[in-house]
Order: structure tokens, then C-alpha cells, then sequence
């Protein structure tokens, strides 16, 4: 059976007494909290009352006044204790003006129900939630946060026990009333209504003070509501972190002011707040073109003006394709068959041509080689868009779907069924190509050397072309098991290596033409005699390039997030540069399969390194077992430590690597001012850039400290970067182990602050949350103790949260004005159109220009 409110008519709610009649009448007064600041008229402490069994009653009343004075007696140590902590407070605290602004940003940060939270509309959402959860008209604790929207079970139960001790209420349900009081407490804008249930979830007790254990019990909620295991781990050390910051006098509690002071934000903050604001407000904005034609105008502008080299590639693509089609396709039409066969067979062998054209074409882009080297061509690169070599070589791919398309639909469904019913006379003319006696059946055109050919390579192309699908390729379609095989890397990389026989299928089929016997006129291998060879060429640089420059494995990390570090000896005349990737090929795994990585070391470092996520299974993560294996059990392994104790190097596998190849993050060069942003495991390629960036400006400080800052330009370009801003976003706290030394070491030697790091973790609930609130506190002081940040364990902080890219976009602009800014994202897509759409917005509204550049692999 369900508890009443209790207490709610007692004497002395809300007011401060000594000793409460009510307790003459079975019940005890319980403190609540203190009061929000010793200003006078300032919100009183609330007081609840709590069910207590009657004292047993007495015959004299001589035993009645025993008790009260035993009680008196008990209750001396504890008002002297109060006494003292008067004495001990300072004697005038600061009070806070919550008209400055950083007061202000509190009052609207702080809040229990973040934008991530499932809050629908408001009180109408959670009422409907009330009666799809409730039971006889009463909702249970187990029910409280599905109810109000929260996520987190165990931080909604916390803030349910607080609400009950607020409103005396006791038992683990409520009904719709009491609901609505306590969203009225949840959603009041008030900071200080906001403060006073935060500090009642910690006060467990109701005493008006926070001891360290109950620090401590509030910290380890904290962090598993937002996935940091690490702090939950050393709870205990940061609840004295925050006792010694707030009870320097060792008294062994807090109170709400106290609170109070460490919850509200620096003023330094409210500053860069307050300069975001008006520097989005200054920043010029179009304004709408009423004439549609000039709209048109303006859009066509700023699209030639962001794709004019993509469109200027792919219009001389169609062009070639156009011209091929037609001039077969007139070519035919000039012809004797075209009587018999009509425009079936123009429009059959049009499409036929353009198929041989991008059969040929479709090798060039994946030429790596051939391509990184002209990477390193400005000129060659100021007008051809290589970043986009794998999505042309898929538009290719889809040129060649519409060639064999237009080809084979046009022979099967027209030409053969028009030629068998062809009469004598019409086919006596086309007898040479066709032979004597004339095909008398549809299964003569598909047993021939022309049919069967044509056929499998069709279907050979379908699957290739089926498992290239991102669906296929990334594994995201659920299939039923037997089927799951067909998802996945291996399954695209080995369907794609069927082009080996598809393209011997196809020099045999075009050796087999039915109307062309003139060998010079049989021109399939003519289109593929130079890109055949270039490809070949290619691979066989790959093979021995791989196996001639070995490498050794110098160090092994497995970092938490399913993260195995590599780092390689550099073979001898390796080269490269950041933001490029190489292929890693292990044998023991896989003889054949290469997978593709971006490359984490500096181009001056000594070694070569990699970092790979791995999964459960597939290539990575038998990858990740094998060097496991060899290890055995060990999560790290240096050789240098090894070689100086003499100690036994383990067997690993053997790893070959090769490459370097070129990627769009490498032209980071070419900017003043760079923006990068890695989601995940995509901040690789970056953080080969920002050691790039610190050890370029260490060299320049060092060649104009020796006076050499101008010599032997010829040899190298001067270094042009001077500012790089970078963002890295992870969802898992043991991510920032990945780079942790890299972050501390362009922490400690950028010594002139070119490189501006932003680590967010996007589990953390943004800050104001409540639920982020206690581990705000706990970064704050810990960074200003240690200087060190305690999510990531670096000496950057961490945000919560994801940025807000608009802004970003909006203070790189206002802070560099009239230059041109280079955008380089690697992650997954979901996150490229906001930041694309962002670059061109801001480069068409400001004087700044954006370039936007995306990894692909």
C-alpha cells in the first residue's frame, strides 16, 4: 500500500526552530538544505517532516521531561559544531550578481533535461508517457525516467528520491499531481529552484550539508550516465578534490553556497561567450533575390565557383562519350544491317563503344601511383580534382552500367529476335557474318564465343558492381546469416579483383564481333592496350616496392576502443606526407588483401606508424589477435625497451607495407589558416598534420635564430601554415589513450599557440547538464591543479558534446578575414554535408573564403 504525503500542515514548515512541537507529537523535523546565500530575505530553508513511531507514553510526567532534556543534550555537540562552522566561513562570502553575464549563461545552461533527452513537447509529452506507464493511476520510481524523457535509470531514480524529500513524499510512486510538481521543479528556469534540487540529490540525508561520501556516491552516477569508467574508477579521489577546493577548513561538509560558487562559470568564459554572440551578429548576411532569374543566376555563380573543375572533367567526359555514340551509331545507321535490324543495332553498338571507352578509362583513377605522383604537379592538380578519383572511378562505373545496359538489351530483346524473323532475301546479305545455314533458334546467339562471353561478363560486373554498394561494402544491410558473407571489405575486395577475368572475357569477346571481320576495325584492345598495361605496371610496383623495402615492427600499443597501434622502421627512401596513407598487407591474415591506412607520423619522424580500429572479426581484428597472440596478454610492446634489457623480441607476424599515396588532407600546405576535424578513429590523417605543422614552425624558429631563414628555398616550398584549428570527436573516453602523447607533446612545444586543440566527447551531456555537472566541477579543478584534463587524461580539455559548427565556422571567419581557409574532414558521412554547406555559406556571406576537402578510400 502506497505512503501519503506526510508532514505537509505540520507547525514550523519552512521556518528555522530549535526544537519542533511536532516532535511532542511523533514526528521529527529533518533539515532539507541550506539556504541559497546569506543575503538577508533570501529563500529560507525548507524542512520536511518524516513519519516517526510515538515515543511510549508515560505515567508521570517527570519521564517526558527527561527525554527533552536527554534530546537537549544530544543535540549541544552538533549546535556547537554549527557555531564553528560559522567561526570557520569566511565572514563576508561574495555575493553573486546574476545580472553579469556569466551568472547569466548558468541560469540557461543549468538543466536535467538536455536536447539529446527524449522530452517531446513538454508537460503535454510526459503526461501522455504518465498514462502508457502508469499502474492504478500511480507511476513507479522504476518508470520516473522513461516518463520525463531521461535516458540514465540510476540518475533518474537519484532525481526522483530528491523531488520525494522535497514535496514529502514518501513510497516509490506518484501520482499525475505530484508528477506535475515535479516537472514543474525539473523545468523551472530558475537556476536557483535548478541549484536547489542538484544539491538535494547529493544531500541524501536531508541535513542541510554534503559530506565526502555522499560526493563520492553522486560523482560515480555522474560518470556512468555519461560512459567515463575512468572517473568512476577514482570517484573517491575527486570527492576530495572537491572537499579540499570548498572545505578548506577540514570541517567535512559543504554547503549549497559553496555549491553555488563552483558551479557558476569564470567570467573569462562569459567573455568568449559574449564575443561569439557578436561576432555572429557582425558578419554580413545575403539577403533573398526576389527575381527568380537572378536567384538562378546566383546559384549557378557559387556552383561553377565550388565544382568548376569537377564539372569541367565530367562535361569532356560526356562529350567523349556523346561523340563515341554517335559517330557508331551513324555509322551503323549507313549500314545494310540497319534494314534488317532497324536502329537496334546503332543504338547496341553506340552503347558498345562507350563501354569499351570506360572499360579502358576506369583503371586511370585507381593508378595510385601514376596520381599521387601528380598530386605533387601544381599546375597539373590547380585544374584536375584528384581528391575525387574514387568518385569518378564510380561514375565511370556507372557509365559502363549504361553501355552494357543499352548493349545487351538492345542485341537480346531486338536485334536476334529481328534477324531470325527475317526472311531469305533480307538475310542473304548478312550470310557472311552470320554463316549458312542462317541461326534457325534464339540458343545459336547465346552458345556462340559473342554470346556466353558477353553473358558472364555481365554477370560478373552485377556482382561487383552490387557489393561496391556502400550498403554491401560497409556492411550495414542486415542479411540473414548465411548471406552476411556478401557484406563487408572482403567481400568487395575480392569481388572486385573478378575484373581480372571480366577483362579477358572482353578482349575475347571483342575478337568476336558478328558484323566486323577486319581485324583494324575489332578496336577493343586498342582502347585497353595503355591503361591495361599502366595498371599492370602499377601492381607490379606495388609487389616489389612491398617486398624489396621490408620493415620491422618498433612498437606495439592496444589501446581501449578496440585501437592497435603500429609503428614500422621507415624503409630507406620512404617518403611522404602528412595526411597521406599507406596499404598494410599481413600475410598471416590474408596473403592477398590490402587494407588502406592513414599514416599518424610526422614525415620527419624516424619510423612509421599507423593506428587501426579493429572489430570482433573480419581482417582487423584477426589482425589484432594475431599480435595479441604474440604478445601474450601484453597491451604494449617497445623495442628499444626490450633491446636495452637484452630481453626476447616476440614473434609477431610479418607486415608488409606500401605506399605512400596521396589524399586530399596532404594539400594542407597550400592554406594560411586550416580547420581539421576527425570523427573517431578519422582524426589519424590529422594528427599526422598537427606534429607536421609544430615541427615546420620549430624548424623556421631555429633557421631564423641561425639567420638561415631564407636559404635554399629552391629546394623546398616555405611552409605557409600559420594558424590550424583542430576538432576531434569520440563518443568513448579511452579514445584520447590513442594520442594522448601526441597531444601532450604539441601542448608543450607549441610554444607560440599556432595550433588551437578541441577534443570533444560527445557522451558527456553538454555543459550546464545536470547530469555533466559534478564532472564539470571535477575537470575545472583538476586542470587548474594539475593542468591536467581528467576525461581525455591530456593537457587539452575536453568539451561535452559536439561543437556547434556554425559558430566555429563564424569565429574562424571573423578571426581571419579576407584569407583562405582549408577545411579537411575525415569520418564517417553523416557529418560531411553540414560542414561542406557551412563552407560555402560563410565563403559566399563573409570576405573568408572556405575550401572543403574530404578523405576517401
Amino acid at each position: 500500500m502506497r505512503n501519503h504525503r506526510v508532514g505537509a500542515d505540520a507547525a514550523g514548515v519552512g521556518d528555522v526552530v530549535e526544537v519542533a512541537p511536532a516532535a511532542q507529537e511523533g514526528e521529527r523535523v529533518i533539515p532539507h538544505s541550506g539556504p541559497l546565500s546569506k543575503k538577508s530575505g533570501a529563500q529560507k530553508t525548507t524542512r520536511f517532516a518524516e513519519s516517526a513511531p510515538p515515543p511510549p507514553k508515560s505515567s508521570t510526567s517527570s519521564h517526558s521531561v527527561i527525554q527533552n532534556a536527554s534530546s537537549l543534550v544530544k543535540r549541544v555537540p552538533q549546535e556547537l559544531r554549527r557555531l564553528a562552522t560559522i567561526n570557520h566561513r569566511p565572514a563576508a562570502r561574495p555575493l553573486f550578481d546574476r545580472s553579469k553575464s556569466a551568472a547569466a549563461h548558468a541560469l540557461k545552461g543549468f538543466k536535467f533535461i538536455g536536447c539529446t533527452d527524449d522530452a517531446g513537447d513538454g508537460w503535454p509529452a510526459v503526461e501522455a508517457r504518465f498514462n502508457e506507464h502508469a499502474k492504478n493511476g500511480l507511476l513507479p520510481r522504476s518508470e520516473f525516467g522513461q516518463c520525463i524523457g531521461m535516458n540514465e535509470v540510476e540518475f533518474a531514480g537519484e532525481l526522483f528520491d530528491a523531488l520525494a524529500r522535497r514535496c514529502n513524499i514518501s513510497g516509490d510512486s506518484i501520482s499525475l499531481e505530484e508528477l506535475r510538481e515535479f516537472w514543474d521543479k525539473i523545468s523551472d528556469t530558475s537556476f536557483d529552484g535548478r541549484l536547489q534540487t542538484f544539491f538535494d540529490m547529493v544531500d541524501k540525508n536531508s541535513d542541510g550539508r554534503i559530506t565526502e561520501e555522499e560526493i563520492t556516491e553522486i560523482i560515480k552516477l555522474s560518470a556512468s550516465a555519461n560512459k567515463l569508467s575512468k572517473i568512476k574508477e577514482q570517484a573517491e579521489e575527486y570527492a576530495r578534490l572537491i572537499m579540499e577546493e570548498l572545505d578548506p577548513s577540514k570541517l567535512g561538509f559543504i554547503e549549497l553556497y559553496d555549491l553555488e560558487e563552483l558551479l557558476l562559470p569564470d567570467h573569462s568564459q562569459s567573455v568568449r561567450i559574449g564575443t561569439t554572440t557578436n561576432l555572429s551578429q557582425t558578419l554580413s548576411q545575403t539577403t533573398a533575390e526576389p527575381n527568380p532569374l537572378r536567384r538562378w543566376y546566383r546559384r549557378a555563380q557559387y556552383f561553377l565557383e565550388d565544382n568548376w573543375r569537377r564539372v569541367w572533367v565530367l562535361l569532356l567526359w560526356l562529350a567523349a562519350c556523346a561523340a563515341l555514340f554517335t559517330w557508331k551509331f551513324l555509322q551503323y545507321r549507313r549500314r545494310y544491317v540497319f534494314e534488317v535490324m532497324g536502329y537496334c543495332v546503332c543504338v547496341a553498338k553506340g552503347g558498345a563503344e562507350t563501354l569499351k571507352f570506360n572499360m579502358a578509362l576506369i583503371l586511370l583513377p585507381i593508378c595510385r601511383n601514376t596520381i599521387t605522383w601528380l598530386r605533387s604537379r601544381s599546375a597539373v592538380a590547380r585544374f584536375v580534382p584528384f581528391d575525387d578519383n574514387l568518385n569518378f572511378h564510380m561514375v565511370i562505373a556507372a557509365g559502363i552500367a549504361v553501355g552494357a545496359g543499352l548493349h545487351v538489351i538492345s542485341h537480346l530483346t531486338c536485334d536476334f529476335p529481328r534477324l531470325l524473323h527475317a526472311s531469305d532475301a533480307e538475310y542473304a546479305p548478312l550470310a557472311q557474318y552470320f554463316g549458312t545455314p542462317r541461326p534457325d533458334n534464339y540458343w545459336w546467339f547465346v552458345k556462340g564465343t559473342e554470346g556466353w562471353t558477353g553473358i558472364v561478363m555481365v554477370v560478373l560486373m552485377a556482382v561487383a558492381f552490387t557489393l561496391a554498394t556502400p550498403w554491401f561494402r560497409r556492411g550495414t544491410l542486415r542479411l540473414p546469416e548465411p548471406l552476411k558473407r556478401l557484406t563487408g571489405f572482403k567481400a568487395f575486395w575480392y569481388s572486385h579483383h573478378l575484373f581480372v577475368v571480366v577483362y579477358a572475357l572482353l578482349i575475347v569477346h571483342g575478337q568476336f564481333l558478328y558484323l566486323t571481320t577486319e581485324w583494324y576495325k575489332k578496336s577493343t584492345w586498342m582502347y585497353l592496350a595503355v591503361p591495361m598495361v599502366l595498371y599492370a605496371c602499377e601492381r607490379l610496383t606495388r609487389a616489389l616496392r612491398s617486398r624489396v623495402r621490408r620493415v620491422e615492427i618498433l612498437k606495439v600499443a592496444m589501446y581501449p576502443g578496440n585501437v592497435l597501434s603500429l609503428h614500422f622502421s621507415k624503409p630507406q627512401g620512404f617518403r611522404c606526407k602528412s595526411g597521406q596513407y599507406i596499404f598494410v598487407n599481413c600475410a598471416t591474415v590474408s596473403p592477398f588483401q590490402w587494407r588502406p591506412f592513414s599514416i599518424t607520423s610526422a614525415p620527419q619522424d624516424n619510423y612509421v606508424s599507423v593506428h587501426i580500429r579493429t572489430s570482433r572479426s573480419g581482417w582487423t581484428g584477426k589482425l589484432k589477435n594475431a599480435f595479441s597472440k604474440a604478445m601474450k596478454g601484453k597491451s604494449e610492446f617497445d623495442r628499444a625497451e626490450y633491446d636495452s634489457v637484452g630481453a626476447t623480441i616476440p614473434s609477431f607476424p610479418e607486415v608488409l607495407i606500401d605506399g605512400p599515396y596521396g589524399a586530399p588532407s596532404q594539400d594542407y600546405q597550400q592554406y594560411d589558416v586550416v580547420l581539421l576535424v576527425g570523427l573517431g578513429i578519422g582524426a589519424t590523417p590529422m594528427i599526422s598534420i598537427i606534429k607536421d605543422i609544430v615541427n615546420n614552425m620549430k624548424k623556421l624558429d631555429g633557421d631564423l635564430e641561425s639567420g638561415a631563414g631564407g636559404a635554399d628555398t629552391s629546394v623546398s616550398p616555405p611552409f605557409r601554415t600559420q594558424r590550424a584549428y583542430f576538432y576531434w570527436m569520440t563518443r568513448e573516453q579511452g579514445s584520447f589513450d590513442w594520442f594522448r602523447g601526441i597531444m601532450d607533446e604539441v601542448a608543450e612545444k607549441d610554444e607560440k599557440g599556432v595550433i588551437e586543440l578541441h577534443n570533444h566527447c560527445t557522451s558527456v551531456y553538454e555543459k550546464g547538464d545536470a547530469r555533466s555537472a559534478l564532472i564539470t566541477m571535477i575537470q575545472s579543478l583538476n586542470q587548474a591543479k594539475g593542468g591536467v584534463d581528467v576525461v581525455s587524461g591530456t593537457r587539452v580539455r575536453t568539451h561535452f558534446g559536439r561543437p556547434n559548427w556554425n559558430n566555429v565556422y563564424n569565429r574562424i571567419a571573423g578571426n581571419h578575414r579576407g584569407q583562405r581557409v582549408g577545411v579537411f574532414y575525415c569520418g564517417r558521412p553523416n557529418l560531411t554535408k553540414e560542414l561542406h554547406d557551412l563552407a560555402q555559406e560563410l565563403s559566399r556571406t563573409t570576405s573568408t573564403k572556405f575550401d572543403f576537402h574530404k578523405e576517401n578510400f
